[in-house]
């Protein structure tokens, strides 16, 4: 089942970090099912504080999202990202076409 990892970025702290996360974050996707489907786009908050973005990734099961996450490379570029800004990140998982019908 898919699982969906989703950071909210709430306050940038340092861009200079943020650019050096942005530079290396691409290599630990490298070797993962990963499909980003929405990445710090146009966004509206309908409920909660304001926040300055947020990114959406898939992955084909939640072992999936969770072994990038850990992986080497990914954690590299994270420390830039938690240095760079104030985030919140989730991995959730899906639901199946099926259990939708019920």
């Amino acid at each position: 089942m898919s699982a969906y990892v989703i950071f909210i970025r709430e306050k940038t702290n340092d861009p200079e970090e943020l650019k050096i996360y942005s530079s290396k974050a691409p290599a630990g996707l490298a070797g993962h099912p990963v499909k980003p489907l929405a990445m710090y786009g146009t966004h509206e908050v309908i409920e909660g504080p304001q926040v300055e973005g947020a990114a959406l990734l898939e992955f084909p099961s939640f072992e999936e999202a969770k072994a990038w996450y850990s992986s080497p490379a990914y954690q590299d570029a994270l420390k830039h990202r938690l240095k760079g800004g104030t985030y919140r990140g989730i991995i959730i998982e899906g639901v199946s076409i099926e259990s939708n019908k019920k």
